[in-house]
């Protein structure tokens, strides 16, 4: 499983609440937080995926987040 099917997973199954990228690094063990950040930019705007300055539903934090909508 790659980093990025990795990260889509966990956005996936918190639907619909945001989480920023510190978060997913930590939650997924990943070494370094630069990776999550741009798996995350990899997504944003792409079926169902939306990033934007919100509060994450973790760490309670505002900053940039993604999350899942399904339609």
């Amino acid at each position: 499983m790659t980093v990025l099917d990795q990260v889509r997973g966990l956005i996936e199954r918190l639907s619909p609440e945001p989480i920023c990228d510190d978060c997913i690094s930590e939650r997924l063990g990943l070494s370094v937080r630069q990776h999550a950040n741009h798996k995350t930019r990899e997504l944003a705007g792409t079926r169902g995926f939306e990033r934007r300055k919100e509060h994450c539903s973790i760490c309670g934090s505002e900053k940039k987040v993604i999350r899942y909508r399904t339609k």
